[in-house]
């Protein structure tokens, strides 16, 4: 299945977006990027950005994407609670989804397929109804991708069989619903929480369109470290989760509201991002916060200062 990213560029051309980047451009000198002119965000980024909208919750998924749009974001990365709540509401999702490109932006993809890879083929084979739902709310709302959760959490979880579903899982979302499964691991599961294991996963699938989502947090919070993204090719991540970690937060026991904006934190993303140019990834990167005190604010200002972060972060690392 061909990439759309690698046909589209999703360049914003709106008065608005202009306006953000002007805002961004003005905190922060960002010309060392934009000398290259790179695809996206006006020449300063390799990568399409997006907001995933654990970020800004708890707005509406009309407000979350009106207010990505007017940011200047390239994208947006739904929860599939979103889908839920706006398809139980009345809406219709392949609607919806031609009002995200409308308003110029793409889905990279959902999160996510919960409770898809349980322990056994009689349990697996009862959480297909709902499996196959979610795939068929994101192929409706136009994503390219969807995560696969290696849940239900155990800790003797068997790379053996999780690969053997995720392939008829990956079969199933391309046949069904033309739509990509892609394999996360989490930081803080007893189970597959390091990305050596989801990549175990992705390549004894056998399948050309085997793939993992990736995230900082995840990779700190797991203690994989981060050499690793050297020594695989670029695209076997769909789609990469952007944050940062402030000094001595300890790893255990911290959960996704440590979560900090970019370059905020201690986490080597600079060096990180030349890697992932290094390996050819071309796909999404996507913010992805769930910081408590940020959902009591404007979603607006949340949004804005999130892109202008992300855009700081990609020019200090001087591509």
């Amino acid at each position: 299945m061909a990439d759309p990213l690698s046909r589209r560029g999703f360049m914003k051309t709106t008065t608005t977006a202009g306006a953000a980047l002007g805002a961004g451009l003005a905190a922060t000198p960002l010309t060392a990027s934009a000398k290259t002119n790179f695809k996206y965000q006006n020449g300063l980024s390799p990568w399409p950005l997006s907001m995933n909208t654990s970020t800004i919750r708890p707005a509406s998924l009309r407000d979350k994407i009106k207010v990505t749009a007017e940011a200047g974001w390239d994208a947006i990365e739904p929860w599939i609670n979103d889908l839920n709540e706006f398809e139980e509401g009345g809406g219709d999702l392949k609607a919806l989804g031609r009002e995200i490109k409308d308003r110029g932006l793409f889905v990279p993809n959902i999160i996510g397929l919960w409770n898809c890879l349980p322990a056994t083929q009689e349990a697996w084979d009862a959480s297909l109804e709902a499996t196959r739902k979610r795939m068929r709310q994101s192929a409706d709302v136009g994503s390219r991708f969807v995560a696969a959760i290696p849940s239900p959490d155990r800790a003797d979880f068997d790379l053996k069989w999780g690969a053997d579903r995720y392939r008829e899982l990956l079969r199933i979302g391309r046949e069904d619903y033309n739509i990509t499964v892609a394999f996360e691991f989490i930081g803080f599961f007893k189970g597959v929480h390091r990305f050596g294991q989801a990549c175990a996963v992705a390549v004894d699938a056998n399948d050309d369109d085997a793939c993992i989502i990736a995230d900082t947090f995840h990779f700190w919070r797991g203690k994989t470290g981060f050499h690793g993204l050297k020594k695989v090719n670029g695209d076997i991540i769909a789609n990469f989760h952007w944050n940062d970690i402030a000094e001595n937060t300890p790893e255990e026991g911290t959960g996704d509201t440590s979560r900090i904006y970019p370059g905020d934190g201690i986490l080597p993303l600079e060096q990180i991002l030349r890697d992932l140019k290094s390996i050819n990834y071309t796909r999404t990167l996507s913010l992805e916060l769930f910081n408590r005190e940020h959902w009591k604010m404007d979603p607006k200002v949340v949004s804005e200062t999130g892109l202008r972060k992300m855009q700081e972060c990609i020019a200090r690392a001087e591509l």
